[in-house]
């Protein structure tokens, strides 16, 4: 007969966690920069999900472009399925995986467009094919061939060989986070999380969570 040395009766040591009282957003400033240093492709990557007015969700991967502590900002298509359940719920929540650290990250709140010249400065620093490809792109929308979307692509460079301007269907969300979980794995799945949650303060408070 074999014994296994390790007791889940004494879960290993939490892995990257701090003290409840910390400021979720300097945890989280640790973790997205170690995430830079330790993930393959795209570490900003975050699932990002909605709900449309019969509450069914939908979720879809998106790229985290700016943060701050007024919030998490990515961009996308204004007339995309993903934008149309935003605008009308005003509500959204994210989750980022970052295997190869164990670690997540899940935040919900509410969600809102951010302002014309912030969308603009970031289109503009964005390469020329993907300016062009915002343009290009009626998003969600049926395309009967690949072919027709080259034929646009070819049509808008034609129009703007240079400084495409930013389509005013194009821009950012900010999501303002009223939880912030995170989330550490642990030996025998005795995980470690703790909540973040605003009081009517506008301050955080904390809970760590059973895994």
């Amino acid at each position: 007969m074999t014994t296994d040395n390790k007791s889940a009766s004494s879960p290993a040591t939490p892995l990257g966690m701090d003290r409840l009282s910390e400021n979720p957003y300097a945890i989280f400033a640790r973790w997205f920069d170690e995430a830079k240093a330790a993930e393959i492709n795209d570490p900003d990557a975050m699932a990002l999900a909605s709900v449309d007015e019969a509450g069914m969700p939908s979720v879809r991967m998106v790229l985290l472009k700016e943060w701050s502590e007024e919030g998490f900002v990515f961009y996308t298509n204004y007339e995309s399925r993903k934008s149309a359940e935003l605008l009308a719920t005003g509500k959204a929540a994210f989750v980022m995986h970052w295997k190869s650290l164990r670690r997540q990250v899940r935040v919900v709140g509410p969600v809102e467009q951010i302002p014309a010249a912030q969308s603009d400065a970031y289109y503009n620093s964005r390469p020329y094919g993907s300016r062009i490809g915002a343009w290009a792109s009626i998003q969600s929308r049926p395309l009967e061939t690949r072919q027709e979307l080259a034929d646009r692509v070819a049509e808008l460079e034609a129009t703007y060989p240079e400084a495409p301007p930013r389509p005013p269907h194009w821009g950012g969300f900010i999501i303002r986070p009223d939880e912030i979980e995170l989330w550490a794995d642990g030996e025998f799945r005795l995980h470690d999380r703790f909540r973040f949650t605003r009081n009517d303060a506008g301050h955080w408070q904390s809970d760590r969570l059973y895994p």
